[in-house]
């Protein structure tokens, strides 16, 4: 069943669709930094594309998009991923890895393509439905990880198996085209929004690390290394990269019993 949106699914603790955040008090068609409560972090977007993280920026800075509790136009320019999908992308057979997705059109860096999106399950739900798949069946649930200040970890479950988006056919790769970002429009249960990590042609497969590889490279990399010293439940990767890790990325969380 497709849905453009995250739908609510088994043990979550929150609907995704539920409006919780309070709206900015803007009236001008556009927000701006210095008075929207939306950016208080800073602005986010120039134009369409996500700006690009300070050079010495270690972590991928939250993102937060005015919601529809704002008074702002629906032109305002920190409302990118709510608009969905806007550019023309194609499913097609891929020779080794199931279905894959390509883009029709040209992709600018820092341009956001599509959401991942699914049913939001709780952590003892997602790891029953991994943990009841067979080595035959296709593994769609992603786990997103995010470490506060605080020291507290969000953790945000999407499978889109049976009901989901266009972001489900997104293949890895040891070298992505795409970047996952957290963005959050009307509650703390974030989309999981891709980006185009590099100007993308037309006719070219779209891919990002199932991993997570962003800005905090040497965390995960670490993280991925250990991960990679026991693949009997790991899958064989065919990206075909010059980096390729031979195996695909797991959670092994998900894996594990309680």
């Amino acid at each position: 069943q497709y849905s453009p949106d995250n739908v609510a699914g088994a043990g979550g603790d929150v609907d995704p669709t539920e409006i919780t955040f309070p709206g900015c008090p803007c009236l001008t068609s556009s927000c701006v930094a210095q008075v929207c409560s939306c950016l208080r972090r800073g602005e986010h977007y120039k134009g369409l594309c996500l700006r690009p993280a300070d050079a010495e920026q270690q972590y991928a800075r939250p993102v937060f998009e005015c919601n529809a509790m704002c008074r702002c136009g629906e032109s305002c320019q920190n409302r990118v991923v709510q608009r969905g999908l806007q550019l023309r992308l194609e499913v097609f057979k891929t020779e080794k890895k199931g279905w894959g997705l390509r883009t029709l059109e040209f992709v600018a860096k820092g341009r956001f393509v599509c959401e991942y999106a699914g049913e939001v399950l709780g952590f003892n739900e997602a790891r029953r439905r991994i943990q009841a798949q067979t080595s035959k069946d296709s593994n769609y649930i992603i786990a997103v990880r995010e470490h506060l200040h605080s020291g507290r970890v969000m953790e945000t479950f999407v499978d889109p198996t049976n009901i989901g988006n266009v972001g489900r056919f997104l293949n890895h790769s040891c070298e992505p085209n795409l970047f996952m970002v957290p963005v959050r429009v009307d509650s703390m249960v974030p989309k999981l929004a891709l980006f185009a990590a590099t100007d993308i042609s037309a006719g070219e497969e779209l891919s990002y690390d199932y991993s997570g590889r962003f800005h905090n490279l040497s965390g995960i990399n670490r993280e991925q290394k250990s991960l990679e010293e026991d693949n009997r439940l790991g899958k064989p990767c065919y990206c075909g990269s010059r980096t390729c890790a031979s195996f695909l990325p797991w959670d092994r969380s998900l894996f594990s019993t309680p």
